[in-house]
């Protein structure tokens, strides 16, 4: 639902705020890296609920109507890109 992705993406800009904050301070190296583990893991999650949102909606409707070999190949490219970094 978009509402609540872009509720998780407003909180997310502010762990980006409060990390930029903390650089400003020049706060404790460790205390950073804890704070951009947790900006990546909720990163993780909005990804993960988009990928399947996705599928939920346009990979079934793909599947559905006979084109879906070419949404899997695309789903199967991005998830590639994105476990790679």
């Amino acid at each position: 639902d978009k509402r609540k992705l872009l509720v998780r993406l407003r909180r997310m800009e502010g762990q980006v705020r409060g990390i930029a904050r903390m650089v400003e301070e020049e706060r404790y190296c460790i205390d950073l890296l804890q704070q951009i583990a947790s900006l990546r893991a909720a990163a993780d999650g909005l990804a993960l609920n988009l990928l399947r949102s996705h599928l939920d909606g346009c990979v079934r409707n793909a599947v559905n109507s006979g084109d879906g070999d070419r949404q899997i190949d695309e789903v199967m490219e991005v998830v590639r890109r994105y476990t790679r970094s």
